[in-house]
């Protein structure tokens, strides 16, 4: 029995359409994934600066810990020094405190016995006055004996001389009296200048015993602080030692994860290059399944741009023949900056043309479709000169603001933005996600259509829309 045909196998221009879907489904999907790597790749890359960062840092944290480690090493032997020279110096000053409480003794003792010297003294000049009277008397006797014996005539010649003796005996008497009596004097004037001076000098050991005993202290405590010193200093190597020896730990180990993160980046970067292959395959087949016929989700927004497109070609060639710009203009590329604009803005000579021809091409197309966010024409190089007005205002101060909504005047030489500028063929569909900032993206289609004027190739126009 012949099996009748199976009516239910898709036609060709239904796979075409599915084959179509699909390729933008796995454009989709794809940009996706490679928006994943390039986020992951630039954390890895903030990763790697961070761990370069920690790497300077650890390598100065290795010098200073060296530093540092010398230093308390150096302080250490200083405290050990310190500690030596303090006991020393404990030792020489308790052995000087110990001479000077001799030497205030003494000093206290020979005032104490001044008076007793001094009474010595008075005694002694007391006696010499004695001897000196007596002196003095027998001078008065042997002047009068010699008077008898020059009466007595030669009877008394004898006794003349023992008159004459006992005077010069008597003379020499008073004249050592009068040596003793002033050199008693003289000591005497000695002994009580020594006595005042024994007095200030026993008042000053006095503040000098009494403060001995504080003085030791203050040693003792010096020294026992000094000791306590040398322990920390001690102590503190040995910390300084571990924290050297952590660090030098750390370096390795920071090396390590570096190189693991490193590795990692450079994998992400290469997933991310093959997604950007891929994204170029699902294009291509994207492209191929439209030019068999394929009718997919996208046939009325391709026809769209193409139909714009060819609109922009005609007025800029109106504007050639009617003499408003020159060919060289239109093509220029001298992009000049504008004065203080934030982000850069540039102009060209064409963009003033651009300015009236575009705008009423590309606004009315915002109100066809809900999901189109704009419609913008750009030049080989991704200028964009004219965008539609509610992206195209005029810069104010805040240029994250002016990065949102003044986006004319612009270049945006990104991979979207080239591959629209400079596609040749009827049509290219773009994926990508736009930044709606805060981290949020949304997936959106870039769909261009070239523009040429007179058989060369000017740019394309941009029509991007949401899924």
């Amino acid at each position: 029995m012949q099996q009748p045909d199976d009516l239910s196998l898709p036609s060709t221009e239904q796979q075409l359409a599915k084959l179509t879907d699909d390729a933008t489904g796995l454009g989709r999907e794809t940009v996706d994934i490679g928006g994943f790597l390039h986020d992951l790749d630039m954390r890895c890359q903030a990763q790697i600066q961070g761990l370069d960062h920690i790497k300077r840092n650890t390598g100065d944290l290795a010098s200073t810990s060296t530093q540092m480690l010398d230093a308390v090493q150096r302080m250490a032997a200083a405290a050990d020094d310190a500690l030596e020279r303090v006991r020393t110096s404990t030792a020489l000053l308790t052995e000087t405190g110990e001479r000077s409480q001799s030497l205030a003794e003494w000093v206290r003792s020979v005032h104490a016995q001044g008076p007793e010297v001094e009474e010595m003294l008075r005694a002694v000049q007391v006696s010499n006055s004695e001897i000196s009277d007596i002196s003095w008397q027998v001078k008065l006797l042997a002047v009068n004996a010699k008077i008898e014996a020059a009466r007595a005539g030669q009877a008394g010649k004898g006794f003349s001389i023992v008159a004459d003796a006992v005077n010069e005996l008597s003379q020499k008497t008073s004249t050592a009296a009068d040596t003793i009596s002033n050199t008693v004097k003289k000591l005497s004037e000695w002994m009580g200048e020594l006595h005042r001076g024994a007095e200030a000098t026993s008042k000053s050991a006095e503040a000098v015993l009494s403060r001995s005993a504080d003085a030791d202290s203050a040693l003792t405590n010096i020294q026992s602080r000094v000791a306590e010193l040398q322990g920390d200093a001690h102590e503190l190597t040995g910390a300084a030692g571990r924290a050297k020896q952590a660090v030098d730990n750390v370096a390795p180990a920071v090396q390590k994860i570096a190189d693991s993160v490193t590795e990692v980046a450079e994998g992400v970067d290469q997933a991310s290059t093959r997604c950007d292959n891929l994204v170029d395959r699902s294009e291509s087949i994207l492209q191929s399944a439209v030019a068999l016929g394929g009718n997919g989700q996208d046939s009325t927004m391709i026809t769209l741009v193409q139909d714009l497109a060819g609109r922009i070609c005609e007025a800029f060639e109106t504007a050639l023949r009617s003499g408003r710009i020159s060919l060289d203009q239109l093509f220029s590329t001298d992009y000049r900056p504008v004065p203080g604009s934030n982000p850069e803005q540039v102009v060209t000579p064409f963009t003033k043309l651009t300015d009236e021809v575009l705008p009423p091409v590309q606004e009315p197309v915002l109100e066809l479709d809900a999901r189109i966010v704009f419609c913008a024409a750009v030049d080989r190089n991704g200028y964009l000169p004219t965008h539609n007005m509610k992206f195209g205002q005029r810069q104010g101060d805040d240029p994250v603001w002016n990065a949102a909504n003044c986006r004319n005047r612009r270049i945006f030489d990104d991979r979207v933005g080239l591959k629209a500028g400079r596609n040749q063929d009827p049509f290219l569909l773009q994926v990508y996600r736009r930044d709606m900032g805060g981290g949020v993206f949304v997936m959106m289609k870039d769909l261009s259509a070239p523009i040429a004027v007179q058989g060369r190739h000017w740019g394309g126009l941009r029509l991007a829309y949401k899924f």
